[in-house]
């Protein structure tokens, strides 16, 4: 990181960041290309590892990638506020952000996918317990993503 000054290396306030926010991109190397996609996710910390949960179809360019290239960038970003000046240069924004990298593997079972989707559902509804429809769970891909690297920054 170039702007030492601006790192959180703070566990709490990284955990706070990451449970406010509700998206977060997901970058693949595709043939030379860079794909991202945003994703809602959600995510657990065992001793300070952390873990993330997203969900989608069986079958596209991010469910192939994800079998055949599972090492991954990711970004989350929040918090903008534009702070305005009387000139284009002296705009600027305050801002959060996480980048990290990862290897992302596939969730098979359906008792693992149910566990993935409380960490989902969670961060998305603020709700866990609900009821998983077998026929939907077989049906729908549940990604994990474990961090191999990870930086938070702010400003």
């Amino acid at each position: 990181m170039r702007r030492n000054d601006r790192e959180i290396t703070d566990s709490e306030q990284i955990n706070s960041f990451i449970s406010e926010e509700k998206i977060m991109r997901i970058g693949f190397i595709d043939n030379g290309e860079v794909y991202i996609v945003p994703v809602n996710y959600g995510y657990s910390v065992d001793d300070d590892k952390y873990t993330f949960y997203f969900h989608g179809a069986m079958a596209g360019r991010k469910y192939e990638l994800a079998k055949s290239r599972p090492s991954v960038g990711f970004e989350i970003d929040g918090k903008y506020i534009l702070l305005e000046a009387d000139t284009a240069c002296g705009h600027s924004a305050k801002y959060q952000s996480i980048i990290g990298t990862g290897t992302l593997s596939l969730i098979e079972g359906s008792e693992e996918k149910k566990a993935a989707f409380e960490y989902v559902m969670k961060q998305a509804a603020g709700r866990t317990g609900l009821e998983y429809d077998e026929t939907v769970l077989s049906r729908t891909a549940v990604f994990k993503l474990e961090v191999k690297a990870m930086s938070c920054k702010a400003k």
